[in-house]
């Protein structure tokens, strides 16, 4: 066989794919494929950029030596696999081994077409392959895998990229991705098997992930995100165990994808096991001289109660920090757990134990790049150098997502410089801390009004919140602003600053109003749930455009009508208070929150009690006192919530001067079917029976939210209402001398209002919309009812 068969025989065998060594011992003539020869010259043809020596080193081939077949076709493997030649041939002609290449042709341009989700710029990012970079084929596949992956990243598991090669002049292709993209992988359905204590549509409820729905061109939390199903689980295991299911698992996720690759169907295979209640509850010491005594005084975990991770959790740390506070470094508490399977109970021994003697070295914080590293650091008690305590870097992770800042944020540590020191590392993940909020409300008599609000929660990245508020209704407006900062002087004291600007022109009155005033205070903590504000304000309020009722007998031309009517003028009380005073007070708030330190996860209730004492200067003497409390709960299987809230305030004018309506206490928003100003004291005699407000107020308010049997996807629940309350009392029911209303056209007493209704929640991309419709079933003729009204809020 002459050399140039041999070659052919090679070729052919190269167009097929590799050389097996029989076959290239065929191709040789050699009788066997273990034969050797030994080739002095090496001759490389078809290089452009490549040498001989490269090629040889490429190859692992060294001139002289003994190469059997086996050794050529490793050869031209490695050649192939350098990815610097399109074709590798390699023929032996006597003792020159000639090795016959075409090298890749350079990229001219990188294209991508039937991309319209993802920008040009945005996939060039993501690709490796560059204009004038040597074109090769294992990498545009690389890049094509790369390309899918984006769009999987946005939902979009059916996305197709093909890579093509259009040849050009002078050793160039063009390199196109064609894409097509495909339709968004939803998450059709979401199901679990083993769940007995809650329905599938309130576990749901729970995942981060939801289903797709009505407006799923909108919602991108319906698609599929296996990154996703580890917090899910998480959360459904936090969520199970705060319910007493200490041996709650999520025993398998079956993601299944549609034969379309346009939906997937994902299942949860729980176990819920038993729901505990705790048993006995003790504390005991193995720190010899520790008295136990006032460690157990901190703990609030009872017999009988449901067991509850976190009341666990709020009773150890009140532990560790009382062990502090004594100076007793290195102390934690371990808690023991024995389960009663017969009467599924679980016995909690709360051990007093010494730790081990570890320091933190340093905090290490990543991933803000808005917030100050001084926004994350304050949520840590401990400092570089204090003793490590695990359980208070939990609580600092906790803390830190609480803030709303961050999407994500782990907190984790890892070996210091020597054994007795530990780094704590802190990765965050930003999100938008801003929000947008429109309103809207609508009355037979007032029409529409609108308010909008612009408040970020993370001002410069300091912590620091900044509100504005913008709202407009029958001629009234108003502008306000407020300033927070919730550590100031580098501790927990919430300053706080506010400033407004509001006028009034009620379409129902013939009087103006005006407020402009400052306010500034702070709040600090009194107890785990308790905070204390301490505050100034001062404001100057007027009442104007005051039009007195028109004597007929004196002025005829101001009455009009047979008999003589008028058909202007406010109430002769109105007449009296009309003018300006300045309002300098002093105040306090006590609030309290059982969500702060939450312990039931299925009931929160809260409390404010506020008093403001005016005399401080100004015009105006008085005690203003407001309490408000309410309760949230959820019942029948979580799946109903219910919520309660009372408010009541007093007015109680000092000295010798009578209050204003712009002090006095009115039905605005207290009460839903009612207007603003909807009801109280009003004078009848009046041409538009102008509301007077009252020193006096109470209102009560109970709605419970549920399910109405549509897919939980559509975001739409409903819910029934019922409020009820009162405005009354007056310090002037005459008005001035000569102007006195007629008897009985004013009254200040207290007769209750009530209403009912429905609602409708509905969770938008635009944020949760709250349609009102009401009915007022106790009322007075005189009293302005509002059948319905919507408000909006959304995030940016």
């Amino acid at each position: 066989m002459t050399d140039r068969m041999r070659g052919a025989a090679l070729a052919r065998a190269r167009a097929a794919g590799t050389i097996p060594a029989m076959v290239l011992a065929a191709a040789l003539g050699v009788a066997g494929a273990a034969s050797a020869a030994v080739y002095d010259q090496v001759r490389l043809e078809g290089a452009q950029t490549v040498d001989a020596e490269t090629a040889l080193s490429l190859a692992n081939l060294r001139r002289g030596a003994d190469l059997s077949l086996g050794d050529l076709n490793d050869a031209q493997q490695r050649l192939q696999q350098s990815g610097l030649f399109e074709t590798v041939e390699i023929v032996p002609q006597g003792r020159t081994l000639v090795i016959r290449v075409s090298e890749y042709p350079v990229i001219n341009i990188v294209n991508f077409e039937g991309n319209r989700r993802i920008k040009d710029d945005q996939l060039a990012e993501v690709v490796q392959s560059r204009s004038r970079r040597v074109f090769s084929p294992s990498m545009a596949e690389q890049d094509a895998q790369a390309i899918a992956a984006a769009y999987a990243s946005q939902g979009r598991y059916a996305a197709r990229v093909d890579p093509r090669v259009i040849r050009r002049s002078g050793n160039r292709v063009d390199l196109v991705f064609e894409i097509r993209e495909g339709k968004v992988t939803e998450i059709e359905r979401i199901g679990f098997t083993g769940n007995r204590a809650f329905s599938d549509r309130k576990l749901r409820d729970v995942l981060s992930t939801k289903q797709a729905g009505l407006l799923r061109a909108f919602v991108r939390r319906d698609t599929f995100a296996p990154e996703r199903m580890q917090l899910d689980e998480k959360l459904l295991t936090d969520f199970y165990r705060s319910r007493g299911y200490a041996d709650f698992r999520v025993q398998a996720v079956a993601p299944e994808v549609a034969r379309e690759r346009d939906a997937f169907f994902v299942t949860y295979n729980i176990y819920e096991g038993p729901r505990y209640h705790f048993g006995n509850v003790g504390v005991v010491s193995e720190i010899p001289g520790l008295d136990v005594a006032p460690y157990q005084a901190q703990n609030k975990v009872r017999r009988g109660q449901v067991y509850s991770p976190s009341a666990v959790e709020n009773t150890i740390q009140r532990m560790e920090t009382l062990a502090l506070q004594q100076g007793l470094n290195f102390v934690s508490v371990e808690p023991r757990v024995t389960r009663n399977m017969r009467n599924q109970t679980l016995d909690l021994t709360l051990a007093l134990v010494r730790g081990p003697r570890i320091f933190v070295e340093r905090i290490d914080i990543e991933g803000n790049t808005t917030t100050l590293d001084e926004v994350i650091r304050r949520q840590f008690r401990t400092v570089e150098g204090d003793p490590f305590n695990p359980r208070e870097i939990r609580a600092s992770a906790e803390r830190i997502r609480a803030l709303g800042y961050f999407s994500d944020a782990q907190v984790e540590t890892r070996a210091g410089s020597t054994p007795q020191q530990v780094i704590v590392d802190v990765n965050v993940e930003e999100q938008p801390t801003g929000t947008l909020s429109f309103g809207a409300s609508y009355g037979a008599d007032a029409g529409v009004g609108f308010n909008a609000a612009l408040s970020e929660n993370n001002f410069l990245g300091r912590g620091q919140t900044v509100q504005l508020g913008f709202s407009t209704a029958s001629g009234s407006r108003s502008f306000d602003f407020n300033f927070v900062e919730p550590y100031f002087l580098g501790r927990d004291l919430r300053a706080r600053f506010s400033a407004w600007y509001r006028t009034s022109d009620y379409y129902n009155a013939r009087y103006n109003t005006r407020s402009i005033g400052l306010s500034s205070g702070i709040e600090f903590p009194v107890s785990d749930n308790g905070r204390l504000e301490l505050r100034y304000r001062i404001s100057k309020d007027k009442l104007f455009d005051v039009r007195p009722i028109p004597d007929c007998d004196v002025d005829p031309d101001d009455c009009s009508g047979t008999p003589p009517t008028p058909d202007v003028g406010s109430s002769p009380i109105l007449v009296e208070e009309e003018g300006e005073r300045l309002t300098s007070s002093l105040g306090y708030s006590y609030s309290y929150d059982s969500r702060i330190v939450g312990i039931d996860p299925l009931t929160a209730y809260k409390l404010r009690f506020s008093q403001d004492f005016a005399g401080l200067g100004g015009d105006v003497e008085s005690v203003t006192t407001t309490v408000l409390a309410g309760v949230e709960s959820r019942a029948w299987r979580e799946e109903v919530t219910l919520r309660a809230e009372f408010e009541a305030g007093a007015l109680h004018m000092l000295g010798d001067t009578d209050s204003r309506i712009t002090d006095r206490f009115r039905g605005t928003g207290r009460i839903r079917g009612f207007e603003a100003n909807g009801f109280g004291p009003r004078d009848l005699n009046a041409p538009y029976e102008d509301a007077l407000g009252g020193n006096y107020f109470w209102a009560l308010r109970t709605e419970a939210q549920f399910p109405i049997g549509l897919p939980e996807e559509y975001g739409i629940t409903g819910g029934l209402f019922a409020d009820a309350g009162s405005v009354w009392g007056l310090d002037n029911v005459a008005g001035a001398p000569g102007t006195s209303p007629p008897d009985g056209t004013v009254d200040d007493d207290m007769k209750v209002r009530a209403s009912v209704g429905a609602s409708i929640f509905w969770t938008t991309p635009i944020g949760p919309l709250r349609f009102n419709f009401a009915k007022a079933v106790k009322k007075e003729d005189y009293d302005r009812d509002q059948p319905f009204d919507l408000s909006i809020t959304t995030r940016f």
